[in-house]
């Protein structure tokens, strides 16, 4: 065992973002179970006034919508988890399979940027001439908070508040 022990460093910032559902899995599933009812009595009518034909369509509108819900449910699980501690920014993101990636940057040579580009706003880390989107999801109120956010954080990792009360009377 080294003389030097490297103990894990508590975050300075932490944040889970993830996109805008509108929706939760009953919400989901309250519409589908509407909507699936309407298609059918729908059907059913027309069926009974003799056109056929518009119920083979309900029934084929039903696996659509079923196939649209889940893929709206599937996209929900996409998130990053951006930690910041003294000596590194790491970010996890997690798509929409379940799988995570991460990568980590040193703070020392951090540089968090939003950069506006044709209307569309993308908050930038930068360090040695390499740049990082994070957060390409939010809408540009979110971005430019986060960017803010972060800059807020490095700002107080740079230059640390030390409050020693015995300095403090000299």
């Amino acid at each position: 065992m080294s003389s030097r022990q490297t103990l894990p460093q508590a975050p300075v910032f932490e944040a889970l973002i993830v996109p805008h559902r509108s929706m939760t899995r009953r919400g989901v599933t309250y519409l589908a179970a509407t909507i699936v009812m309407i298609s059918l009595g729908v059907g059913v009518r027309f069926l009974l006034l003799g056109a056929w034909p518009v119920l083979l369509f309900s029934l084929l509108e039903i696996p659509v919508l079923g196939v649209l819900l889940a893929i709206h449910l599937r996209d929900a699980r996409v998130s990053e988890l951006i930690l910041l501690d003294r000596r590194q920014i790491t970010v996890t993101r997690t798509d929409a399979g379940g799988r995570q990636t991460s990568f980590s940057l040193p703070t020392a040579w951090l540089r968090v940027s939003l950069e506006e580009n044709h209307g569309a706003s993308r908050v930038i880390l930068t360090t040695h001439g390499r740049g990082r989107e994070i957060g390409g999801f939010l809408h540009d109120p979110e971005k430019a908070s986060l960017c803010q956010a972060l800059q807020r954080a490095m700002h107080d990792v740079r230059h640390p508040a030390f409050d020693n009360p015995q300095l403090r009377d000299l």
